[in-house]
């Protein structure tokens, strides 16, 4: 009989273990970090505010840019690879090298590289004064320009508030990505007080990989201002998500969801998208058309043939409000008036008949006092994919990336609802 006593001793233990582990409540459902817009690049661009270094006996921050398309991190700062308190240089981060022998080197350079053309090869040659390795120099692009740089490659850490939710806790979590330092000259075209590109893509190499394994699941939620007077929030965690004034309404409530999709060479969030109707007519997009999600395009960009499309049918409903002289990059513009304008929506159609709503807030851009144009571009006859959803779109909708079972969730305008992306309290609580 000792047998089966000590069987059952031994179950009796396991179930209790599982059952303390299924038990465990950290405190916290998510990570955040404030979200900002920058209107002084080129093109609109969005930026996540994220602490790089623990300096003095405080967090330093910076301002990464956000792209959900990245196959790594990449920021200023410097390699050394003799790291002690008042070894770095003032007002500079700086990072232990990886070697070009270590794994992750040959790993980065070979599947998750950006891929472009105008990259020279990398090399090996590079070392540090008194380090007995070569240094790993990696291919970085500017998402502004398009330009190609390299990199060294490094050991990094990154830090976000946790939060249930409502407001940001004063508690902290890690996250140890394998990232990139790259010159101050790597950014000159970026907005002011943008160092760098943070990756929050599918890669292995992003952000998300490297905060997943804790104690809540791979979910990205994204919220971008429309001005840059407050800021937006990132969420990363299964949630809830709430935001002033509806200080009890989880933002979950508001979403659908639809598949996301894999692109082979591609480390970034595709849908499927089905049909575009505009005042219950279609502008007869092909069936299933692959649409790209994108942090860096400011605007959605259409293929000719559908462009052409949404141009003739918006222009239908809308002949009763005067045309004004496109300014580019758009082709459509009205003149407004001290009324304001408010057009139809645009209705992307997605799979099982769900629908993203575009409303006039994300479908026409105030170019100047006078005059506010469609905010959708001409990305050519041949252009790949066929649509990308661009950022402009994207402000004061919650937007969801649940890379737990693969579907992205939208919300059409948070403004319908009374509340907007600039509306979390980031007061911080303990």
């Amino acid at each position: 009989m000792f047998i089966p006593q000590l069987f059952v001793i031994i179950l009796v233990v396991i179930t209790s273990a599982h059952e303390t582990i299924a038990v465990y409540d950290p405190g916290f459902t998510s990570v955040l970090a404030p979200v900002y817009k920058h209107t002084d690049a080129t093109n609109p661009l969005f930026s996540v505010q994220i602490m790089t270094s623990y300096v003095n006996m405080q967090f330093e921050h910076a301002n990464l840019l956000i792209d959900i398309d990245a196959p790594f991190i990449w920021h200023e700062c410097m390699v050394q690879w003799n790291i002690y308190p008042g070894s770095c240089p003032s007002n500079n981060t700086c990072k232990s090298p990886v070697s070009c022998e270590d794994y992750e080197c040959t790993d980065v350079r070979t599947s998750y590289s950006y891929k472009n053309p105008s990259c020279l090869p990398e090399t090996n040659s590079s070392t540090l004064p008194g380090w007995g390795f070569c240094t790993c120099p990696v291919n970085v692009v500017n998402p502004v320009t398009g330009s190609c740089s390299q990199a060294l490659l490094n050991w990094d850490d990154f830090t976000t508030n946790t939060s249930d939710g409502r407001n940001p806790f004063n508690g902290f979590m890690g996250a140890y990505p394998f990232a990139a330092c790259a010159p101050s000259s790597s950014f000159e075209s970026f907005p002011a007080n943008v160092t760098g590109v943070m990756a929050f893509s599918s890669s292995p190499y992003a952000l998300p990989a490297n905060l997943y394994g804790a104690s809540f699941k791979n979910i990205l939620a994204l919220c971008f201002p429309s001005k840059t007077s407050a800021p937006g929030v990132l969420f990363y965690g299964t949630g809830p998500y709430y935001l002033l004034p509806q200080s009890n309404v989880d933002v979950r409530s508001y979403l659908s969801y639809t598949p996301l999709l894999k692109q082979q060479d591609s480390f970034g969030y595709f849908i499927s998208v089905n049909d575009i109707v505009i005042k219950k007519r279609s502008i007869n997009v092909p069936a299933n058309t692959t649409t790209k999600l994108s942090t860096i395009d400011s605007y959605t960009t259409l293929r000719t043939d559908i462009y052409n499309g949404m141009i003739r049918r918006f222009s239908m409903v809308t002949k009763r409000i005067p045309t004004a002289k496109p300014i580019a990059p758009f082709g459509l513009c009205y003149t407004t008036s001290t009324n304001g304008l408010r057009v139809p929506d645009i209705d992307f159609i997605l799979p099982d008949g769900k629908k993203w709503s575009v409303s006039t807030a994300n479908s026409m851009k105030q170019v100047t006092n006078e005059v506010a144009c469609l905010a959708f571009v001409d990305g050519g006859a041949t252009s790949e994919p066929p649509i990308v959803i661009g950022t402009f779109q994207f402000e004061d909708n919650f937007l969801q990336f649940n890379l737990e079972n693969s579907t992205f969730g939208f919300s059409s305008s948070l403004l319908r609802k009374k509340t907007s992306c600039a509306n979390f309290n980031f007061t911080l609580t303990d």
